[in-house]
């Protein structure tokens, strides 16, 4: 299995963001779902929490998920351990 450190959970974040920006109807459901527009992504970025939250909307949505991993040759055990190092993404901190 493969293993991530924070620098490679941020590096999957963004990429996952910019991935789903380049989907009309996966964006319009990723804002709707997080009560952002399009022109707070910018700063929304720079807040803790934002970044696990994205990885959270791929997990929370197999399918898209999954295609994100097969279009980027992406093993999806990562997201789960990616989110663990995010701010914002630590369960067991609850």
């Amino acid at each position: 299995m493969q293993k991530i450190d924070l620098d490679g959970a941020h590096d999957l974040a963004i990429n996952s963001l910019v991935f789903m920006s380049q989907d009309s109807e996966l964006f319009s459901r990723f804002l709707a779902l997080t009560g952002i527009t399009a022109d707070q992504i910018r700063t929304a970025a720079q807040e803790p929490g934002f970044l696990a939250g994205v990885l959270q909307f791929y997990l929370a949505h197999e399918p898209t998920l999954m295609r994100y991993c097969t279009e980027t040759e992406t093993d999806p055990a990562l997201f789960q351990q990616a989110l663990r190092l995010l701010p914002g993404g630590r369960q067991d901190a609850y």
